[in-house]
């Protein structure tokens, strides 16, 4: 039998996103805090925008962490940290320019763990790069925080130290420096890709493109234990894919006379095709039977999806507006991470 545990670098890197998740959390609540802070009018406009940033890439975050299929605790050491540095920056201890300085080395340090994911991605799974790829936002967006924490460091500093008002052109050269950012990150920025204003069906649409790579990787390794990986990573994909579409938008279907039969064929198709699953599962990588399998479940997948994007998608579009389909996206996600949770319990062996 094939035993469903993720392979060790899928942890690690499941680790680092909950990291990663940690660290935007905190960033979130000391920008919150700061904006109280700062008398002055420029400054907290742009620590505003900056906030509904990062209140925007929190959904990101956590909706890549679904995506990846695979999850972590934040290491004990970034719990430490976290609640170490809310506690002194709720203090009086620092100055303003203090406080502002420490932000600016946790965006730091938040860009750098972003694109440590990243690397790591490239190196272990296209499948991973892809679940991933909406990250490219949130790093791109801590690296430009960056640069406007610059700028606001050295206003702040300034006046601390002199009194007086920093250079005038402060700002333009702040925005020069954007742009060039803007410049090396702009092949890879993925605006609005994973955030909170997906549809369902965008959602579903990406599930079904990272189990196609899956598919591919399995079968383009003769290296058992890489194979071994993949499958693991599909069977745990496919299965909260199918949990969360039979609770969430099936059902929805289902209340409209022109698609309840379509809803109850879909139901029926994906039973037989977590049946399929679990055979593969059964059989084990090194059994005669797992490659004729897996290309029966294959065949049986890309109909099922088939049979979606077509006719399932179409309904949708019928019956639903958009802002209730991203509604729907936002329950489906949840569905997903509650079956994940579940698995992870049963996978680490906790009640």
């Amino acid at each position: 039998m094939v035993p469903i545990i993720a392979d060790d670098k899928r942890l690690a890197i499941a680790v680092k996103l909950a990291d990663i998740k940690a660290l935007q959390e905190l960033l979130i609540t000391i920008e919150q805090r700061l904006v109280t802070l700062s008398d002055d009018p420029d400054i907290r406009k742009r620590l505003g925008d900056m906030l509904a940033d990062d209140q925007k890439n929190l959904t990101i975050i956590e909706n890549t962490i679904i995506q990846y299929g695979v999850k972590g605790e934040p290491r004990d050491t970034v719990v430490e940290m976290t609640d170490k540095l809310n506690d002194l920056m709720q203090s009086s201890k620092l100055s303003l320019y203090d406080k502002f300085s420490q932000l600016e080395l946790l965006k730091h340090q938040a860009a750098m763990a972003g694109i440590l994911v990243h690397k790591a991605a490239q190196l272990v799974g296209a499948d991973i790069d892809a679940a991933i790829a909406p990250l490219n936002t949130v790093n791109f967006e801590n690296r430009a925080h960056q640069e406007q924490l610059k700028g606001i460091l050295e206003v702040l500093g300034t006046r601390e130290l002199t009194g007086k008002e920093a250079d005038q052109g402060l700002w333009a050269r702040v925005q020069d420096s954007l742009a060039a950012l803007s410049g090396v990150f702009g092949s890879v920025i993925s605006h609005g890709e994973g955030g909170a204003d997906m549809k369902v069906t965008d959602i579903v649409r990406m599930d079904h493109q990272k189990v196609n790579m899956l598919f591919g990787q399995i079968q383009g390794t003769n290296d058992p234990a890489k194979k071994l990986e993949f499958f693991n990573q599909l069977y745990g994909d496919l299965s909260a894919h199918a949990e969360a579409e039979d609770q969430t938008w099936y059902a929805d279907l289902k209340r409209f006379d022109d698609s309840i039969e379509k809803a109850e064929f879909a139901y029926k198709d994906q039973d037989e095709l977590v049946a399929l699953l679990e055979q593969v599962k059964t059989s084990g990588i090194d059994s005669a039977e797992f490659d004729s399998r897996l290309a029966q479940l294959q065949q049986k997948v890309t109909s099922h999806v088939n049979y979606e994007e077509a006719e399932l998608f179409a309904k949708l579009r019928q019956h639903f507006s958009d802002e209730q389909l991203r509604e729907m996206g936002k329950q489906f996600q949840m569905a997903k991470s509650r079956y994940q949770d579940i698995r992870q319990q049963q996978m680490t062996g906790r009640s």
